[in-house]
């Protein structure tokens, strides 16, 4: 059963840290110490899952499982407000669980990441108290799965130029449109919809934020198919669906700040490593070069160095950032600063691949750890894209953080 928030404003720290390694202990194996060896088990190193739809499904399924346990045992929503099904306890608590499940083998939890990290942070924010009692709870369960809708073909990086249409018809809004690169969409339950709701206003301000059900009639969803050869991706289409005026987020017209919130958490997510997406051990890269008899290639060596220290300096800096979110403010313009150095520095691990790998990087030859860093190779321009490109993270990190001008705007 769920603890509740009387039992829990009394608990302690160090009460807490004991209940969390009793229900850890009861239901996971410990981890035990991994040493990477070359030549030994997978060599895949892949930035997005390549999976079938039945090991999709069967992988969704044991993390909603694993999800509830969590939740019902009351180390699900720890920090989340108790009227809304949280735990109403310090962030404190929540990086005491965090800490804790580090040491067991946790099923993977990937599936939530957009839409815990990003739409129910945005819910909370901004929708109804009838949303946020028929959606929070559930989707910290496990029960509803959310996804993001904000890219179009159209539009790319410039959101306030979308030209998905909402239109009152009553108490309902309207929506026809077409959205693209939604993750998760294919399993979700429920997505966060910005539309155009005044196509008179300037276009930042003729926006207004939805939740849909993605299982409405008039959405579809179909894959995308990636150079890598899978579909993580989708696109997703609207005709003439409607979405009750209590579904919608913030007041009408004024979707760009609620925009705002989710981007915000979805950098803070992508670069803290949240989004399920960050850069392999440095120990794989450094087998890597002896492997292919580099180690002791004095450029090859730098190139190393350049990759590690920078990963270091991108960790230090998110946890600035999370210590900032850890007393109780909102992600700032600097998580624009993680998720470019992660970009970055993704470049660099291929620069350096492609030194140490040469054309094995693109040609398989059946030798352990070579062909397969290909896939990581075709993912980079990927994760350029997610979140905000990485000129638009210059922009806003040059306007925002640096107070430089705008650029110029185009005549």
């Amino acid at each position: 059963m769920t603890t509740t928030a009387t039992d829990t404003t009394q608990i302690t720290e160090e009460q807490f840290e004991v209940d969390v390694r009793t229900f850890l202990d009861a239901h996971l194996p410990r981890r035990t110490a991994e040493n990477f060896v070359w030549g030994q088990g997978s060599d895949y190193v892949g930035l997005f899952p390549e999976r079938t739809p039945e090991e999709e499904a069967s992988d969704v399924a044991n993390a909603k499982e694993w999800a509830r346990t969590v939740f019902d045992a009351g180390f699900g929503w720890i920090t989340g407000p108790p009227t809304y099904g949280g735990r109403g306890l310090p962030r404190s608590y929540q990086r005491i669980y965090n800490s804790v499940a580090a040491d067991y083998r946790t099923p993977s939890q990937s599936p939530f990441g957009i839409g815990l990290g990003m739409v129910a942070p945005t819910i909370l924010a901004h929708a109804t108290e009838e949303v946020k009692e028929a959606y929070l709870q559930p989707m910290h369960r496990s029960d509803i799965v959310g996804c993001q809708l904000f890219s179009e073909p159209a539009a790319g990086s410039d959101l306030a130029s979308l030209q998905t249409r909402a239109v009152l018809d009553g108490d309902e809004w309207i929506v026809n449109g077409q959205k693209v690169w939604t993750s998760g969409a294919q399993y979700s339950d429920i997505g966060e919809i910005i539309c155009r709701t005044d196509p008179d206003q300037p276009k930042h301000r003729g926006l207004t934020g939805f939740v849909v059900d993605m299982h409405a009639p008039g959405v579809e969803v179909r894959p995308l198919r990636q150079m890598t050869g899978g579909a993580t991706f989708n696109e997703v289409f609207f005709t003439d669906v409607r979405i009750p005026d209590t579904h919608r987020l913030g007041d009408v017209n004024g979707g760009w700040a609620v925009a705002l919130t989710t981007l915000m958490n979805e950098r803070a997510a992508i670069g803290g490593g949240g989004g399920g997406v960050g850069l392999h051990s440095s120990q794989r890269l450094i087998e890597l070069a002896r492997a292919q008899g580099r180690a002791n290639d004095p450029l090859i060596r730098q190139r190393l160095a350049d990759v590690i220290i920078h990963d270091r300096v991108a960790a230090y800096t998110n946890l600035r950032s999370m210590a900032k979110i850890a007393a109780g403010q909102l992600p700032g313009p600097e998580m624009s600063l993680g998720k470019l150095s992660l970009t970055a520095n993704m470049v660099r691990t291929y620069e350096l691949l492609s030194s140490v790998l040469g054309p094995e990087l693109i040609a398989d030859n059946g030798r352990w750890g070579t062909y397969a860093w290909s896939e990581f190779l075709l993912g980079v321009p990927g994760m350029r894209v997610a979140g905000g490109t990485d000129e638009v993270m210059h922009n806003i990190i040059g306007e925002r953080v640096l107070g430089l001008p705008k650029d110029p705007t185009p005549k």
